[in-house]
């Protein structure tokens, strides 16, 4: 399969996406972002194209990546196609009409289809666990506090906040004292986003309904990336597709970025 057909193929599964969102399946968008939570290292793109071919994947790798973990596909097995970058040397001339050599030569990005697999679709060597930390966020909490304070965010503790767990300021976030271990997880992340995402020129260009909305799309991600019970987010995910094609691929782009920055900062060191 070439570049030009797995783009092809992302595209049909945002179109395949927004026919579900308009025929007011709100699941649809919910069951894509819990496949962005397995594989928040990928673009929202390539996220899309494996929750589009095998909704139910976890861990994916290519064929000789799976070889070297001890596991063999399965006979028969078809691959699910992302989309992957690589690099290519493009050679020139200098500018005394020799050839420049490979270390001065261009490079330039291009993209091509490749094949992963889910570890479904292979036999071998059991597999390490992954780390699962169920409805406790344990150490993620401390880690994602750091980050919070390297981004020289403020973060206070107070009851005064009305009705809301949380509250982005703008430089700073202030939580509920009385929140549960996952509770405050989820919404100190959700805080997070809204000071990542909204605290900048875009928040002119948005509604309060759609900054709510990805703003607990990311906690959603995040706390079921690291293993928590995320089916507590309340949030109707079909509000991000706001009646364009431009508003969800746009919110899912940032979801996505914004997650994937989170996760990184806060798995780090484990």
């Amino acid at each position: 399969m070439k570049a030009e057909q797995a783009k092809k193929l992302a595209d049909e599964a945002l179109e395949q996406l927004i026919a579900e969102v308009e025929r007011g399946g709100s699941d649809a968008l919910k069951a894509y972002l819990a496949t962005m939570a397995c594989f928040h290292h990928y673009s929202f793109g390539n996220c899309m194209m494996i929750a589009m071919q095998k909704p139910d994947a976890t861990r994916v790798a290519g064929f000789n990546r799976w070889k070297e973990l001890g596991r063999f596909v399965k006979a028969g097995e078809k691959g699910i196609v992302i989309i992957a970058p690589m690099l290519i040397r493009k050679k020139g001339d200098d500018t005394n009409g020799a050839p420049a050599d490979d270390n001065a030569a261009e490079k330039l990005l291009r993209f091509r289809a490749v094949y992963v697999f889910d570890v479904s679709q292979t036999d071998g060597e059991p597999l390490p666990e992954l780390h699962r930390v169920g409805g406790n966020p344990s150490g993620h909490t401390d880690r994602l506090k750091d980050f919070i304070a390297g981004r020289s965010i403020a973060l206070e503790y107070s009851d005064d906040i009305g009705s809301a767990d949380g509250v982005s300021k703008g430089g700073k976030i202030v939580i509920r004292t009385t929140l549960s271990p996952a509770e405050e997880f989820s919404v100190l992340v959700h805080e997070l986003a809204h000071e990542m995402l909204h605290r900048t020129e875009r928040r002119k260009e948005t509604t309060k309904t759609i900054r709510e909305t990805e703003a607990e799309a990311v906690a959603f991600v995040v706390s079921q990336a690291i293993g928590l019970d995320a089916n507590h987010a309340a949030a109707d995910y079909i509000k991000l597709y706001n009646g364009d094609r431009e508003t969800l691929t746009e919110s899912l782009d940032l979801i996505q970025k914004t997650a994937a920055q989170i996760l990184e900062a806060i798995n780090a060191n484990e």
